[in-house]
């Protein structure tokens, strides 16, 4: 930005490319050599970001910490910000490869990954007070969901509500059969919870020999802090970077996909407990009863009269029978 009493008069931005191995700094050098060359600058003052090497003969160079020259430093990265996403943007539309790319290289960076995570399977556990436990599984390919590929798990050998157990039985369950059908192992297991899911995923990976494998990472849901096995110091990523976000994004994804299942199991078990039992009475029509009344209470509470208008005077009688055996009209009894 050229600056002249106080008043921002022009703004240009200039792209360069590495090619050896420049730290930021000299980048940066070359850039102000470039400019002023560029734009026949003789300004004595430069404001920059970082502390440089290069003298240039009546110029100072200043790195502000407060005031004034501070906030045009950051003004003028936060212009270099836009400008850098506002390329990505076209690049992205111009190319749908490239944002894919690009997103796959920052998650690979952020998470300091060997390869980028093309595949990745995030695990989340769902009980009410240990009632109907089960387990959910939501897949992203290429940063994208894959819900074909999601998958569900009721939990078998674990009583109450104990989440470690119900994760690790559910991580060997299925990198077990990853391992023994020869299936694509994911680059990125996400555990939707901190230390202590984290801990316990780590046990079945191990078991099932795909530790070390494949990078592993908790979420804990409260200050979204990214946890890596066997390190209790937690990082913090960008709150408005793509990797954060698609972290997020699988994570409510497995929690979406998880409660659905479970509040199904809760709903066939409450319907089968309930209606689907009496003799003569099928499944589609409990539903269809409990849909109506919303729940077995009112269900117990109804008319007969109110039933028939639902199911017809046959069923009607078989429910209310069930439910007062003693008060079915003579004629019907």
């Amino acid at each position: 930005m050229k600056i002249i009493n106080g008043a921002i008069i022009q703004t240009h931005t200039l792209e360069m490319r590495k090619k050896l191995d420049e730290t930021d700094a000299e980048l940066l050098e070359l850039a102000i050599v470039e400019l002023r060359n560029r734009y026949h600058s003789d300004a004595r003052e430069v404001l920059v970001n970082t502390e440089l090497e290069l003298e240039l003969e009546g110029v100072t160079f200043v790195v502000p910490k407060i005031g004034d020259k501070k906030h045009l430093i950051s003004l003028s990265l936060k212009n270099l910000f836009y400008y850098i996403r506002e390329q990505e943007t076209k690049m992205d539309k111009l190319d749908p490869e490239h944002r894919i790319d690009r997103l796959m290289n920052q998650m690979k960076t952020d998470l300091r990954m060997k390869e980028q995570p093309r595949l990745i399977e995030c695990f989340d556990n769902s009980n009410i007070q240990g009632a109907f436990p089960v387990a959910a599984m939501s897949v992203f390919r290429d940063g994208k969901p894959a819900k074909s590929e999601y998958r569900h798990f009721n939990i078998k050998t674990v009583e109450g509500p104990n989440d470690f157990a119900s994760m690790e039985e559910v991580i060997e369950r299925r990198y077990s059969r990853v391992m023994e059908e020869n299936l694509e192992l994911p680059q990125l297991i996400v555990i939707d919870g901190g230390k202590g899911q984290l801990s316990a995923a780590v046990t079945s990976l191990k078991k099932v020999g795909v530790y070390g494998k494949v990078t592993v990472i908790g979420i804990a849901k409260k200050l979204e802090e990214i946890y890596f096995p066997e390190d209790s110091v937690p990082i913090y990523l960008d709150k408005k970077g793509e990797t954060l976000r698609t972290i997020q994004q699988i994570r409510d994804e497995v929690h979406r996909f998880g409660i659905t299942h479970h509040r199904n199991r809760r709903s066939k078990s409450f319907t089968s407990t309930g209606l689907s039992e009496i003799k003569g009475v099928g499944s589609t029509t409990a539903t269809e009863v409990l849909r109506h009344f919303r729940s077995l209470k009112r269900v117990r509470e109804a008319d007969l009269s109110e039933l028939e208008e639902i199911v017809g005077k046959s069923k009607a009688h078989l429910i209310f029978n069930h439910f007062h055996p003693q008060e079915l009209p003579p004629d019907v009894a």
